[in-house]
């Protein structure tokens, strides 16, 4: 049996020529803060903190659309769907699970984000 504590790091991956792109979006658009990522990996990428977890941001080519997805709680999800379609991101409708309010987007790369908000 495996008792876990919490959630320590999310990663996903981008195009190595989007990179820079990735960055911008995802602390210009999505709001995050850029931290230090340790420079004993030899591949290109970005680490940001998100509460008290991470988000990384590696280097690989680019797949299909699947349903895999990263979902971040936030405390206002109207606010933050309003903030994502005011950059141009299409809007997915996520089925009606209760207690729940969310949507997902995908970033520039293909991957797929859902906000929810606890009711």
């Amino acid at each position: 049996m495996i008792t876990f504590k919490q959630i320590d790091h999310i990663h996903i991956c981008v195009p190595l020529e989007q990179l820079e792109e990735a960055r911008q979006f995802y602390t210009d658009v999505v709001g995050l803060k850029e931290t230090d990522r340790p420079n004993v990996f030899k591949d290109p990428g970005i680490w940001y903190r998100v509460g008290n977890i991470e988000l990384h941001v590696g280097v690989e080519p680019p797949s299909r659309q699947t349903i895999r997805h990263t979902a971040f709680e936030v405390t206002d999800v109207e606010a933050a769907r309003k903030h994502i379609e005011a950059h141009g991101l299409r809007i997915i409708e996520e089925p009606v699970i209760e207690g729940r309010i969310r949507f997902a987007f995908l970033d520039p790369f293909d991957n797929r984000m859902e906000l929810l908000q606890k009711l």
